[in-house]
Formats: C-alpha cells, structure tokens, sequence
C-alpha cells in the first residue's frame, strides 16, 4: 500500500504539471516512482494491473505520452527497438549489464570531464547527450564467460 505521503506528492507533481488526476495516470507515476529498473510498457502494465486491474495498453501508453511531454518521465532507449521509461528525469548515464540485463544508473558527474566532444564537427550543435555502459555487473559470474 502506498503512503499517503507519496499519494500527496504524486498528486502535487501532477496538479504542478497542470495535468488531470486520472487513475491510470497516477498508477503509471506512481510505479514509475518506484522502480529503477527502467520498464517497458508491457512490464508496467502487468505490475499495476496485479494491484488494481484498472489500465489497457493504450492507457498506459496515453499516461506515458502526457507525463513524458510534461517532463515527469523520459524515454530510455538501450537497445533498438525496446523503449523503456523512467522517472529519474535528471540527466545521467545508464550501465546495461550483457548477462543478467540489468540497469543502473550512472550518475552525469560520474565520467567528469573525461568526454571531449571538441573532436564534433562544428556544424553539428549537439545540445545533449547520454551514454550507455555495456559490461558485466558484480552480481554475474563472468567467471564462465571468460573461460
């Protein structure tokens, strides 16, 4: 059961947002605010449903788009053709492990200044950017990968 305290905050981020309190667009936050394992559509509508079966895929998809175009989530794109979301909307990087698939993530001050992007042509503006880290994560034994 969710606190009232985070029920107040979602709704405050919603109502700051200018947006409607619907119940799919609160249980779609809500989960988000609460995972960090950057789900698909698909991987959030089971986990609300199993709560309370309240959501479709297209309600789900619909509560994605409004709160992606209001800023309270984004997209994450890892690998081609899956988009994932996540509510940590502050700028950072991603590690994506090759074993168990698992994501975690990387904090933007974390490759410091380490990235030169100097070398870019000067015709192309570049106003972002995101890395994706690809390894093995300490819960893997890459042990029998590597011989």
């Amino acid at each position: 059961m969710v606190s009232k305290a985070v029920v107040s905050d979602i709704r405050d981020r919603l109502k700051t947002r200018g947006l409607r309190i619907t119940p799919q667009r609160f249980a779609v936050y809500g989960n988000l605010l609460d995972r960090t394992d950057h789900p698909t559509v698909d991987q959030i509508l089971e986990a609300i449903n199993e709560e309370l079966p309240i959501a479709s895929k297209a309600s789900v998809y619909t509560a994605l788009t409004v709160l992606r175009e209001v800023g309270l989530v984004r997209e994450v794109l890892l690998d081609e053709g899956v988009t994932r979301y996540d509510a940590n909307v502050q700028p950072h990087h991603h590690f994506v492990c090759e074993t168990c698939g698992a994501i975690v993530d990387l904090p933007w001050d974390l490759l410091g200044d380490r990235l030169d992007l100097s070398k870019i042509p000067p015709a192309l503006d570049v106003t972002s950017y995101e890395l994706t880290v690809r390894g093995h994560c300490g819960g893997c034994d890459t042990s029998e990968l590597l011989g």
